[in-house]
């Protein structure tokens, strides 16, 4: 029965994760870009200004609007950062890092939308709470006729929360944790099982206060190391990005132990995993950003496209350079595997920085994931739920190391659960797709009334 099912999900995840699902989100980014006028490009340095102002930005909302930066960012920067980049490379070359560029610029764009409407349309819940994400977008920017498509979202954003965000994350922290240091899964359950009740018991601020101190710490951690090796082999960079350029639009011929790439493989990967890393176009990072403390939309959603640059320009790029200029993605590694390989090559021990890295990012986006989910199944059965929610999140939280010691058909149960996660994943991106087109001219006239103003 699961065999049965696994590949009914597995042919419907691959049509909602084909080319169509890619070439819209991207396309949506190039419209939108192209729209504000190549905004996230020009106003960069702008951005980075008001992140740090939004330390202690006011305003209404409940956490500040660097807060709300660092909750979208607990969230996106995952797994995806360590074993999506290394994966990308493991299958489409080198040449996959070019087109992993291109999908965060112009999904930038994408992701100062999804602000800019998520604070413009947010509402404040019966508990003083102020709440927003493409569900509220929709409700409030697109009128009754489209409540549906935000019932949808809310769906499957509730349900594919428990799979990417939750048990596939305490898993692979158990998974690491087990295989390098032979820590009992049991015993991982229960520290996380305690340590993510005791950060959801005070909702958004809590989360918000735990990103604020996690989220720069793991992220300068680890480009820290990376920079150090990458000055290590500085005479090699050069070489590296020719490589990853040449190889974009050439393709990687076959050579050790790698089998050889076309320039549709480097194009189908880079775009993919450039998406499933920084989530530009899911709808999911505009949730945490519609908390922020700001009266202006248009600042907050300059804040949130760095979400974007930090996740893929920044981190994604020490870690697809490490692994080219070692040379280790011609070995027939991939995954977290291949980049443990990469760091151990450069450094003494390099391996449990990687493992380090992996945990710290596994767990924030626990942290981060649990916030959307939550939003999710409020919008849909009202603020009182909120209790059951994050009591289903925290016992999700405890299943999902324990899994490692599940027998192989109880095993192959669970995988089905995270199958079915991935494939609501994409399912949640088309309702917010589709508003943000239907609302893009309004971003764009807010966009041009801010400037006029400024």
């Amino acid at each position: 029965m699961v065999d049965t099912s696994s590949q009914i999900i597995s042919y419907i995840n691959a049509l909602l994760w084909g080319a169509p699902m890619l070439i819209l989100i991207l396309g949506v980014g190039v419209f939108l870009t192209i729209g504000l006028s190549l905004l996230p490009v020009r106003k960069i340095n702008h951005a980075f200004t008001l992140m740090w102002q939004g330390r202690a930005s006011t305003g209404a909302g409940d956490i500040s609007a660097f807060h709300a930066l660092m909750t979208s960012l607990s969230a996106t920067i995952g797994v995806g950062n360590i074993a999506g980049v290394a994966t990308a490379i493991a299958l489409g070359g080198p040449g996959a890092v070019f087109w992993m560029w291109m999908t965060a610029l112009v999904g930038m764009a994408t992701k100062y939308s999804e602000a800019v409407c998520a604070v413009h349309f947010r509402e404040t819940d019966a508990t003083g709470k102020h709440i927003g994400g493409p569900m509220y977008y929709i409700k409030n920017g697109l009128g009754a006729k489209w409540q549906w498509l935000a019932i949808l979202f809310s769906a499957f954003g509730a349900i594919t929360a428990f799979g990417i965000g939750n048990m596939v994350q305490s898993n692979s922290i158990a998974d690491a944790l087990d295989d390098k240091f032979g820590v009992d899964p049991m015993l991982c359950s229960v520290v996380l099982f305690v340590l993510v009740g005791m950060v959801l018991i005070g909702g958004i601020s809590r989360i918000a206060v735990w990103a604020g101190k996690l989220v720069p710490f793991m992220t300068a951690f680890y480009v820290g190391i990376a920079v150090v090796i990458l000055l290590m082999h500085y005479d090699e960079i050069p070489m590296a990005l020719v490589l990853i350029v040449q190889s974009a639009f050439t393709g990687t011929a076959a050579t050790g132990g790698f089998a050889g790439a076309a320039v549709a493989a480097a194009i189908q990967f880079g775009i993919a995993r450039g998406i499933f890393s920084n989530e530009a176009g899911l709808g999911s990072a505009p949730i945490a950003h519609a908390a922020a403390k700001t009266d202006n939309p248009i600042r907050q959603g300059h804040i949130a496209m760095l979400g974007t640059f930090i996740d893929t320009i920044i981190i994604c790029t020490m870690t697809a350079l490490v692994i080219v200029i070692t040379g280790v993605w011609k070995s027939g590694e991939t995954g977290v595997d291949l980049t443990s390989m990469a760091f151990n090559e450069a450094l003494m021990h390099g391996q449990y920085v990687v493992i380090f890295a992996l945990v710290l990012f596994a767990f924030t986006t626990i942290l981060g994931w649990s916030y959307y989910g939550e939003k999710c199944w409020q919008y849909l059965f009202g603020v009182k739920s909120i209790i059951a929610y994050r009591i289903m999140w925290v016992a999700a939280v405890f299943i999902g190391p324990w899994a490692l010691t599940w027998e192989a058909g109880a095993r192959a149960g669970i995988d089905l659960i995270w199958l079915i996660a991935d494939t609501l994943n994409a399912a949640m991106a088309l309702p917010n797709l589709i508003a943000l087109l239907l609302l893009a001219p309004l971003v764009i006239r807010l966009t041009k009334q801010y400037y006029q103003n400024d």
